[in-house]
């Protein structure tokens, strides 16, 4: 007897949920469990160096936290950091995707090859590297003498703002192949033939941008801008290596990592882990909302009501006469 025999009489529907029942098994023993305990310790008061002193404590974790300048300052560097990185690798990850696509004749396979390098350095390297260079050494000052970019006696990493920016410009040098080379998989799907009809009704090449090109893109910009976002809402190693978050440049999750690690405060540091997932979830959200619409001219996904609205009218056949 075939164990599997009942699967044919289940419709596509069913056996959708019955195929993925083991991953959602697995995803909740590996993510949910965590989640839940992070949840559950931060409703505690609990510190490792002091482990009599355990109570539940309801949300005084959070009312401490979010009463904290500290916390809000590394939110702010955090919302700071992600916009500007996203905004400018985007930007010109989408040049880059644009040339690739374009063709570079024979160099077109190296040229793709060669933007990986910097995606495929670990995160640590780049991050020690970016350092040194706008470190206030002889390579700055070599490099600040023949670009003539800062003053004299600049130093990158030592203010704020120029701090944030030196990590976005080390961020960006890193992830912008990435997002170039997801466009460039968007690109290189679209329909040649809307851009020959495009080009039979004489369309400008903006147009053919703003009206073909860029609606095309939808689902692989959506990709490229969540994962990135979801990325910078967590960034650590960057910051950790390149300012160890001195001049208020730390971020929520080196903020966490204190806690959590270096004063082995479970109770706080659970709870700042949890406002960080928290967050993750808020950008995710309005991503997949924002951009994950139907565009303009495609007919929207039915909703669940309107399936079974549908489903529930008679089927009516017009005889012909």
């Amino acid at each position: 007897m075939n164990p599997f025999a009942y699967l044919n009489k289940l419709d596509e529907r069913r056996l959708g949920l019955v195929m993925v029942v083991p991953a959602l098994v697995l995803m909740a023993i590996v993510a949910a469990y965590p989640v839940l305990k992070a949840i559950w310790l931060s409703l505690h008061r609990y510190n490792v160096k002091v482990p009599d002193d355990y109570a539940f404590i309801g949300l005084e974790n959070y009312t401490r936290i979010l009463s904290s300048e500290t916390w809000w300052t590394a939110v702010m560097t955090t919302l700071s950091f992600g916009v500007l990185s996203v905004g400018f690798e985007f930007a010109l990850g989408l040049v880059m995707a644009l040339v690739m696509n374009k063709g570079l004749g024979s160099a077109t396979g190296l040229v793709r090859v060669a933007v990986l390098v910097p995606w495929a350095t670990i995160t640590i390297v780049t991050a020690l590297a970016w350092k040194w260079i706008f470190t206030p050494t002889f390579t700055f000052d070599l490099v600040n003498r023949i670009t003539g970019l800062f003053a004299e006696e600049s130093c990158m990493l030592c203010g704020h703002w120029t701090s944030i920016f030196a990590m976005v410009f080390a961020d960006m040098w890193k992830t912008a192949p990435f997002i170039a080379l997801l466009l460039l998989a968007g690109l290189q799907s679209i329909d040649q033939e809307m851009y020959e009809a495009a080009d039979v009704d004489g369309a400008s090449t903006m147009t053919k941008f703003l009206k073909i090109t860029l609606p095309s893109l939808r689902p692989a910009i959506l990709v490229a801008l969540l994962f990135r976002s979801l990325d910078a809402m967590r960034m650590f190693d960057l910051a950790y290596v390149m300012t160890q978050g001195a001049n208020d440049t730390a971020t929520v999750s080196m903020v966490a990592y204190d806690f959590l690690i270096k004063r082995l405060d479970m109770g706080v540091g659970s709870a700042m882990s949890v406002l960080v997932f928290l967050m993750v979830l808020i950008v995710a959200f309005i991503f997949v909302k924002v951009l994950g619409a139907a565009p303009e001219g495609t007919d929207p996904k039915p909703s669940r009501r309107e399936r079974k609205l549908a489903a529930s009218q008679p089927l009516t056949v017009e005889m012909a006469h």
